[in-house]
């Protein structure tokens, strides 16, 4: 399928970590320009050398995507250096668990509802005015299977994860009519190095591929999919 997304402008928040490497790839390979957050200068040094020849549509900014102030300034550098933003895919998120409810410090569901909340919230406050002002524009979260599979010792991931998905499906009840989409994508456990480490024992044959999933989210940037709104893609693997 050509999902023809040469020369669009694509903001990837998290666009080095396990997942974002990934998208930032695959939207790279297809032609956009790929503005990509990252926290930690080695992991944008490694998403250069890997992109080759194509790093020449590759810019990285450092920041917190959970600082709505950043976000907005980085939105507002975007816009002044390119003009418009034609996607936000926001792959910035945090897990924690094993413990129950009741044990989980008040620090801890914080940091979830900051990683798997705030960071879109501040993403959408940002971009949406201006994808808005284009009267076109796609914005996907990743959220997680999490949001309606709710295990024990998950709690406060779980909860998280719930919330991001009530909240983009709100954004795409506002945004309706205007041009512009809002999407969730649920991936399962995603097989990236960090997960491995964690679950040793794991069939990891069964975990999506990271660049099975940028493969979904490239159709949900593209025209091919512009009568997909507000829908929460489930892409679980075979776990």
């Amino acid at each position: 399928m050509n999902v023809d997304l040469v020369g669009k402008v694509v903001l990837v928040a998290g666009g080095t970590g396990g997942l974002g490497r990934s998208v930032s790839l695959a939207f790279l390979v297809e032609g956009a320009k790929v503005v990509a957050t990252y926290r930690r200068t080695e992991e944008f040094d490694s998403l250069k050398i890997a992109a080759g020849s194509k790093s020449e549509g590759l810019v990285g900014k450092q920041v917190d995507i959970t600082d709505e102030l950043a976000v907005s300034s980085l939105v507002a550098d975007v816009l002044k250096s390119d003009g418009r933003i034609d996607a936000v895919v926001n792959t910035v998120g945090g897990y924690a668990g094993g413990l129950k409810l009741w044990e989980t410090e008040s620090k801890v569901f914080g940091r979830m509802l900051d990683l798997n909340v705030r960071s879109g919230f501040a993403l959408a406050r940002a971009a949406m005015p201006a994808m808005l002002g284009q009267g076109s524009g796609v914005f996907i979260n990743v959220a997680a299977k999490a949001a309606f599979d709710h295990a024990a010792g998950a709690g406060a991931y779980a909860a998280s994860k719930a919330a991001a998905v009530a909240m983009m499906d709100c954004l795409a009840a506002d945004a309706l009519g205007t041009g512009v989409r809002v999407n969730s994508i649920l991936p399962g456990i995603i097989d990236t190095e960090a997960n491995r480490r964690a679950m040793p024992g794991a069939a990891f044959d069964k975990w999506p591929k990271p660049d099975e999933i940028a493969k979904v989210i490239l159709f949900l940037a593209s025209d091919a999919s512009r009568v997909i709104h507000g829908a929460s893609v489930p892409v679980y693997g075979s776990n």
